[in-house]
Parts: structure tokens; C-alpha cells; sequence
């Protein structure tokens, strides 16, 4: 336990002082224990700082508060990452808008060299899931450390793929650590912790009300190089990550879906209005991005037996090219709920990638 971060932590904890009114102190005095020490007179010529403020500063009647949070994260073994500490995300720390405290549990790097969020509708559809999961496998090639909010639907579908693959994945939840919510995800949270882990604002004992979750958003896109959407209704949490990930110039990337599906309308839109790129591979995260890869990551290829029927449907795509679904089932001859799931299985291959209008195209 740090006086420093004995003194930030008291500092966040004054009723009124708020995330910019610390910065602000900080900024001016040097250090949260030099902002402790400065005398009222001097406290009250920093710009956005009155009487009450400084008075307040100066009584320090939170320290013995922020002492025994403290304390209880360290039984608990949770690390208090403070915004002046070099631990801290430098993706967060890059927008106005940053936490100044993090409550963090797990062994993840908390600046890996590519993070990516993924997020969409809490109820996702088969759809929506399996092309998470394709995301995610396609991810683990490059080591991308993959960030969602550990909610229902495409978020825990991310952090599931995640683990499968070995893939470092962090969930950001709306309270405290030791309010997991949903509690029936606290296993697939406890699996997280090896190479990801648990990320919060907000100290132990904190419930997950509801004007929680749109503020813990701005941690997901911030975390992030970008942010995909997968699956949104019109409204919902997924677009107010997105629309926060645009307004701190980072990436947005949207799946496309079919017109007239409730759970695509919010994907589609972000696209019609070109807040978000149509998000078809990762090629797309490693052209807009910038992604100089070394040689050293896994050949995206990934040469696997197949069956009668993908033999099939993949010579057929090697000869034509683009095709839709429904061409490929007259061509093949094949059942067009079998033609479907024999897609999928080549998406899940890297052998083959979903275009928008139903179309498929060989990765050759």
C-alpha cells in the first residue's frame, strides 16, 4: 500500500470532487499526496476549485476509507491500477473521458500489443454467436487480446470463443468484483483470470444498477484499437459502444445482416450511415489498422480434412468465385440448410468468408 495511491484514492472518493476535478488537482500540485498536503489558500486558485472544494480537499476525512478499500482488495487479490501508474491502459488513458481508478483481478496484460472489442445483442442468435466465435478463432491468429462486457448474448459468446482459442480476454463489468453479474457467468470469469481478467471502476460491494452499464461502455471501446459489432437492435448498449469508440477516433467495424432482422437494424444502420466498416475478415482489422505483421503469427491457412460435401461446395466456390447461398445449393445439389451448416464448418476453416447479400467467397 502506497501513500500515493492511498492519497488518489481518497482524493476519488470526496463526494463532489469528480473524475476531471482530481485530474485537475493533480495536474496542478504533482501528485495526489502533494494535493493532500497543498494549503487551502493555494488549492483555491486552481481553475474549477472553490472553497467547498478545497476545504473538503484539506480535511482529507476519506483516507482512512480509501486505506481499508485498500486492504480488502489485497485479501481479495484485486490490483487498484490509478491513472498516474505506468500498469495503466495507455488506450484508456488516451481519452478525456478516462477513469482515474481501475479495479483489475487476473494475470492479463493490461497493454497487450492488439485489443479488440467485441459486443452486440445480449439475445444474440445462433447466427450471431457462431459468427463471434469465427471473429474470435480468425483473432487468435494474430494474438489479439479480445475485450467484451461479460454480458448475455454475443459478449460472453466472445469471452467463450476467447478461452477456447487460449486468447487473452478481459470482461468489464458495471460494478464491483465482487458482483458479478450475470452470477452464472462467474465461471467462465474465473477462467478469464490466467490471461485475461476482470476490469472495473467501481469499488467492492458496488451493485450492477442499470446507469452503470452505459458508463462502463466508454471502458470497453477505450480499452480497445476497435470495436466490432456483431449483432444490435436499434438501441442498446452495443451502439453506445460504438458510437463512444467513434468519438475517441477509434475504428468501428459492424457485421452486416439481413434486412428486416430486429437483431441486425443497429449494425445495418451504423454501416448506411458510415459510423461503422463493413466488417468481412480480419483482413479488414489488419488493413485499417495498420497491423505490420512479423512472420511469427500463425498461418491463417488451416489445412484440415473435409468431407464429400465441403470438398464440393469449396471446389465450386475455387471455380466461380463469389456465390450466393442459394446458387450454391442449385450448383451442388445440396440441401440448402446443408449447404448452410457446410459453410459455416468452412468459415470455421478459414476456407471460406461471408459477404453481404448471402454471398461466399473462397479463401484462396
Amino acid at each position: 500500500m502506497t501513500e500515493e495511491l492511498v492519497y488518489q484514492l481518497s482524493l476519488e472518493l470526496i463526494p463532489g470532487i469528480g473524475q476531471k476535478g482530481v485530474k485537475q488537482l493533480i495536474s496542478y500540485c504533482g501528485s495526489a499526496s502533494e494535493v493532500i498536503k497543498t494549503p487551502k489558500s493555494r488549492l483555491i486558485k486552481i481553475p474549477g476549485i472553490g472553497y467547498k472544494m478545497a476545504e473538503a480537499v484539506r480535511a482529507a476525512s476519506t483516507i482512512s476509507e480509501a486505506e481499508q478499500i485498500i486492504k480488502s482488495c489485497q485479501a481479495k487479490e484485486i490490483e487498484i491500477v490509478s491513472y498516474t501508474d505506468p500498469r495503466f491502459p495507455k488506450r484508456l488513458k488516451a481519452i478525456h473521458d478516462s477513469p482515474n481508478i481501475l479495479y483489475v483481478k487476473g494475470q492479463g496484460d493490461l497493454n497487450p500489443s492488439r485489443s479488440i472489442s467485441i459486443v452486440g445483442a445480449r439475445k444474440a442468435t445462433n447466427y450471431g454467436k457462431a459468427i463471434t466465435e469465427q471473429i474470435v478463432s480468425e483473432l487468435e491468429l494474430i494474438g489479439v487480446t479480445v475485450v467484451s462486457g461479460l454480458a448475455y448474448g454475443i459478449d460472453i459468446s466472445a469471452h467463450k470463443a476467447a478461452l477456447k482459442k487460449s486468447l487473452p480476454t478481459f470482461g468489464v463489468i458495471a460494478g464491483g468484483l465482487d458482483c458479478i453479474y450475470p452470477s452464472s457467468h462467474k465461471k467462465y470469469a474465473q477462467e478469464m483470470m490466467e490471461l485475461g481478467g476482470l476490469i472495473t471502476e467501481s469499488k467492492l460491494g458496488t451493485k450492477p444498477d442499470a446507469h452503470l452499464f452505459p458508463v462502463r461502455n466508454r471502458i470497453i471501446a477505450g480499452l480497445s484499437d476497435a470495436t466490432i459489432v456483431v449483432e444490435a437492435a436499434e438501441r442498446g448498449g452495443a451502439l453506445i459502444t460504438a458510437s463512444l469508440a467513434d468519438s475517441y477516433n477509434r475504428h468501428v467495424f459492424a457485421v452486416p445482416g439481413d434486412v428486416g432482422n430486429t437483431f441486425s437494424e443497429g449494425a445495418n444502420k451504423l454501416i448506411a450511415a458510415q459510423k461503422a466498416l463493413i466488417y468481412t475478415g480480419m483482413e479488414d482489422l489488419i488493413y485499417h489498422l495498420d497491423w505490420k505483421l512479423t512472420g511469427t503469427e500463425k498461418n491463417p491457412k488451416i489445412t484440415e480434412k473435409l468431407s464429400s460435401q465441403e470438398e464440393e461446395i469449396y471446389a465450386l466456390l475455387l471455380q466461380n468465385g463469389a456465390l450466393e447461398i442459394d446458387v450454391i445449393a442449385l450448383r451442388s445439389q445440396i440441401p440448402i440448410n446443408q449447404v448452410a451448416s457446410v459453410l459455416l464448418e468452412l468459415e470455421f476453416k478459414n476456407m471460406v468468408k461471408s459477404l453481404p447479400g448471402k454471398k461466399y467467397k473462397p479463401m484462396n
